[in-house]
């Protein structure tokens, strides 16, 4: 399998778009009392799973800096358990809904895991690399011609 060149092309960022999308769907028909509170809470870990692992992306020249930003996707993650222990505690999302999204963030946690103990593998260089030697490849963007 070719190594990814964007992260969109994660698994682990795939999954957790999808489970902020679904967070953002289920938490529709939570109460109107709740929208400043759990509402606003688990759309906004859900969706800060995503983007703290983008933010890791671009972070991948440094190693602590990566794992810093995974560990910080995982607490995010994690956050969004327990907020949706919230929810069905306050009966706002059923037993299945709860299974079903709990069981998609356990799945993120442990993809998230397994990049940090595998950090090596997501990061470009060595941290000793002297980046002003380095030629950088040539990429396409396709917004603007200069």
């Amino acid at each position: 399998m070719a190594p990814a060149k964007s992260f969109r092309e994660l698994k682990v960022y795939q999954a957790a778009r999808e489970a902020a999308l679904r967070v953002f769907e289920v938490t529709k028909t939570f109460p109107r009392e709740e929208r400043y509170a759990l509402t606003d809470q688990i759309r906004r870990s859900s969706r800060a799973v995503k983007a703290m692992i983008a933010e890791a992306w671009a972070r991948r020249r440094y190693k602590a800096a990566f794992v810093n930003k995974i560990d910080e996707a995982l607490g995010e993650a994690y956050e969004t358990q327990s907020w949706l222990d919230d929810a069905l505690d306050d009966a706002y999302v059923s037993q299945q809904e709860f299974v079903e999204l709990d069981n998609r963030y356990q799945a993120i946690g442990g993809m998230l895991w397994r990049m940090i103990d595998r950090a090596d593998d997501f990061c470009k260089h060595e941290p000793a690399t002297d980046y002003r030697t380095i030629v950088r490849e040539e990429e396409e963007y396709p917004i603007t011609d200069h």
